[in-house]
């Protein structure tokens, strides 16, 4: 606990919930020394007397929560930040609870971190024949859920746990279990060391990638898959920034995985849903052992817009365990005509390879003794999509990108010698000390991609090309590529080109200085496009 001028006035606090009714019986050894502290205490404090403690009986008789406030005002932002205590506001609280009555009917509710108690007791109302599991660290927070549970006359269906969630022993249980709740927000560098290589070794078992820069509310999620069983369901409130970090995948596989996600909520950036915290904030929704097709996905400007939690746009699974980060195809577009879809439902996007050294890959044809089936005549200037038209239908014109395999021992012993000769020469122009070459898995292999159906011009002054491959070029990161996800025939494909040829604006792109506009893979993949059976007729 803190050892600022506040203590006095949280072991006040404390001698409140026993006054509320907690019992002495059951306590953890950390609840116990804290009750044993604020029973030694004689100074009077705010909340002692008759009137103000049936004033807290009666709010928390209505579902408020007058206790966290309490806490919140007393040990400060960053007092509870090493803890995650960021308290839920009831809007959000709310709209999880009204979420989980929706889906379903649990047995038992497990409120992970479960701070004074909001989402226990919440959820406890709206299951009257549900048993509940609050687990929380912090002795002051499980001694006000103790207390809130002793109002409510809960104390037979709801047991509050002093301990860690991750390690905590859930029985086997007839009927479905609801995992509900904010789980903490402590960075990794805050986190037990042999929690992190628990972190690491259970996500291996899982078949799983961890990273011990994940903060606690990974560990969380990761717990969540352990307790859970098929057909048990849930909702978390947490941070945004595991939709696109690095250590956020863990979350996003076991999302698309075991834990099977069904919704989305993100919280707009600006709307700062947490009072005494600059976090973000997203409502993942799961069902364990669910597998859907798409997860539903929806950014909203605030709490008091959340509404149903169900609501959004589908997103594939196939789209989103391709990209790296999610908070792309989170934004908000604009409602899609009737017979559209977005472009990442028919396509995958990609840009092309990077080289590293175009001097050392790229050249006409005729300037570089090597044998042809290494010379990939390919897209390497956006120019020369703009100046192809509809069609790219000859490729005299386009100059050839170098692409070796690993494995050179595949040449016979001429070809062997040229290839070798080459590689001299590249050497001494460096070209294997570069960080692009040096992340290969062989410095001389560029790795081109396959030879897409579609390219498209993504950095211009204008609006992108969208240019059929009529002679299977490859490109390089001049341009992108557009991969069928499922069979489309040629003329679905011609007509997609033409649409997005003429469909396709400025405005729906980045916008950098001196007028250049972007269109990133993923934002590309949002454009709206007729759906393919809208192609097939030629729209």
């Amino acid at each position: 606990m803190s050892n600022s001028p506040t203590l006095p006035l949280l072991e006040g606090l404390v001698d409140l919930c026993l006054r509320l009714g907690v019992s002495h019986s059951g306590l953890s050894e950390s609840e116990r020394r804290l009750v044993a502290r604020a029973q030694s205490v004689t100074a009077d404090h705010p909340w002692h007397g008759s009137d103000y403690e049936a004033d807290v009986r009666h709010r928390i008789g209505l579902g408020e929560d007058p206790l966290g406030d309490i806490f919140v005002s007393l040990r400060p932002a960053e007092d509870r930040r090493p803890l995650g205590q960021t308290y839920t506001p009831a809007p959000i609280v709310e709209s999880m609870v009204r979420w989980a009555v929706e889906h379903g009917t649990p047995a038992r509710i497990i409120d992970p971190g479960s701070g004074s108690g909001r989402y226990s007791l919440a959820a406890a109302r709206a299951f009257p024949d549900a048993t509940v599991v609050a687990a929380d660290i912090d002795p002051v927070a499980t001694l006000m859920t103790k207390a809130a549970v002793a109002v409510c006359r809960l104390d037979d269906r709801v047991n509050v746990v002093n301990g860690d969630y991750r390690a905590l022993n859930l029985p086997e249980i007839d009927g479905r279990t609801l995992f509900l709740g904010n789980p903490p927000y402590v960075r990794h560098h805050q986190i037990d060391p042999a929690w992190k290589v628990w972190l690491l070794e259970t996500a291996k078992k899982r078949g799983l990638a961890a990273s011990g820069l994940a903060g606690l509310h990974v560990h969380f999620f990761l717990a969540t898959a352990e307790h859970a069983r098929p057909g048990d369901f849930g909702a978390f409130i947490t941070s945004s920034e595991w939709l696109d970090v690095n250590y956020g995948r863990l979350v996003r596989d076991l999302l698309l995985g075991d834990l099977g996600g069904l919704s989305l909520q993100v919280l707009s950036p600006e709307s700062m849903p947490f009072s005494d915290a600059t976090v973000t904030g997203t409502i993942a929704c799961f069902e364990v052992g669910t597998k859907a097709e798409a997860i539903r996905i929806r950014q909203v400007d605030g709490t008091s817009d959340l509404g149903n939690l169900s609501a959004g746009h589908d997103v594939s699974r196939a789209r989103l365990a391709e990209a790296n980060r999610w908070s792309v195809l989170t934004r908000v577009t604009p409602k899609l005509p009737e017979d559209y879809i977005e472009l990442g439902e028919l396509v995958r996007v990609h840009r092309g390879a990077v080289t590293g050294a175009n001097k050392v890959w790229v050249h006409q044809k005729n300037d570089v003794d090597l044998p042809d089936e290494v010379l990939f005549p390919s897209v390497t200037r956006a120019r020369e999509l703009f100046l192809a038209g509809e069609r790219l239908s000859d490729g005299t014109s386009l100059k050839v990108v170098v692409d070796l395999p690993i494995d050179l021992d595949s040449f016979d012993e001429t070809d062997r010698k040229r290839v070798d000769r080459f590689l001299r020469v590249a050497r001494g122009k460096q070209a294997d000390q570069g960080y692009v070459a040096s992340n290969r898995r062989a410095w001389y292999s560029v790795g081109l991609r396959e030879a897409a159906p579609v390219l498209a011009t993504y950095m211009a002054r204008r609006p992108p090309a969208f240019v059929r491959n009529d002679v299977d070029a490859r490109h390089i990161n001049v341009a992108h590529g557009l991969y069928p996800r499922t069979r489309i025939s040629d003329q679905q494909l011609d007509s997609l080109a033409q649409y997005l040829s003429a469909a396709v604006t400025l405005g729906q792109g980045r916008t950098y200085a001196g007028g250049l506009t972007k269109f990133e893979p993923k934002e590309m993949e949002r454009i709206p496009v007729p759906t393919l059976e809208a192609l097939a007729q030629g729209v």
